[in-house]
């Protein structure tokens, strides 16, 4: 390898069409993100991703209100069902917005079972994507996909790697379905199933809760202010069933990361320890320490052996 071509000025980079939009999906998915879906069984996780490649791939609103702003191929793979089932279920999404699937570029894979911890099966998916040229590929469920221990946190690295990897070799981005435990964190993505770097993965995540009869839908970005979380349906009424927003999106404006450490010590009543301050946050050890360090120099914080409270 020669190593200049390993390494670059900054000024020098330069931005792929892709990356010149920041959202793939307006509000709801970064351009080139990696991330996942996550939630309970039963709680349409499957259909959202499925919205959002039609939507991607048709260049149609996902969900009914979100724009798609980098319109082009998708790629899909649904482990659990059958082709024949997931034609049907793009064919019911694609009647409620009058389309034909002649009208979409959408892709599906079609072998028995994919092991994306084997190389052979890696080694597929590039060679697909490569043919399909993607916008998203969507790859449903993570559990299906791999027979490693989710609660090792360094086997799931190696496999969460690769799909980076993709990310940035074929600049597209990369959706994972995940299950939720039982658990009920204040924080979505602590609920997901296995290894805390599931959480930590994603540039957007998306988490559904099951209610009484509709869906919570809870949206996260790594470089972007979120929505307040929405309310969605699974319609059926007149039409092939399809997920609906049935209250209106509202940004919400991000706040400081040294304000909302004092908001989550001030609602606990109590000392918090980094680690429990870094789950309630979600952001990098190396700037939640930063931030700390600049509030105890304010001197609206001090730190004591049972951890970190106001002053």
């Amino acid at each position: 390898m020669d190593i200049t071509t390993s390494y670059q000025h900054i000024a020098k980079i330069a931005a792929t069409e892709a990356s010149k939009t920041r959202w793939l999906i307006e509000s709801l998915w970064l351009s080139e993100a990696v991330g996942l879906i996550g939630g309970p069984p039963k709680s349409c996780k499957s259909w959202l991703a499925i919205d959002m490649a039609v939507s991607i791939a048709s260049a149609t609103n996902c969900l009914g209100h979100f724009p798609v702003l980098s319109p082009g191929p998708a790629l899909i793979y649904l482990a659990e069902d059958n082709v024949l089932e997931v034609k049907e279920r793009v064919a019911g999404i694609c009647e409620s917005r009058s389309l034909s699937l002649n009208d979409i570029n959408l892709y599906t894979i079609t072998v028995p079972s994919l092991r994306l911890d084997e190389i052979k099966d890696q080694t597929l998916l590039r060679s697909i994507i490569e043919q399909v040229k993607p916008r998203l590929v969507v790859l449903d469920p993570l559990v299906r996909l791999h027979r490693q221990d989710e609660n090792n946190a360094k086997e799931m690295s190696a496999l969460l790697s690769y799909f980076r990897e993709l990310q940035r070799s074929y600049g597209c981005g990369v959706l994972l379905v995940h299950h939720a435990t039982k658990r009920s964190h204040e924080r979505a993505g602590l609920n997901l199933r296995g290894s805390s770097d599931l959480h930590a993965f994603g540039d957007s995540n998306l988490y559904l809760a099951k209610r009484r009869d509709w869906l919570d839908l809870t949206i996260e970005h790594r470089s972007a202010a979120a929505l307040e979380p929405l309310v969605l349906q699974l319609a059926s009424d007149n039409t092939p069933a399809h997920l609906v927003v049935t209250n209106p999106p509202k940004e919400i404006t991000a706040i400081p990361l040294s304000e909302e450490i004092l908001n989550k010590l001030k609602a606990a009543g109590k000392p918090l320890t980094r680690q429990s301050l870094r789950d309630l946050t979600a952001v990098n050890n190396q700037r939640l320490g930063d931030t700390l360090q600049e509030l105890e120099s304010q001197q609206k914080i001090q730190h004591h052996s049972n951890g970190w409270q106001i002053i």
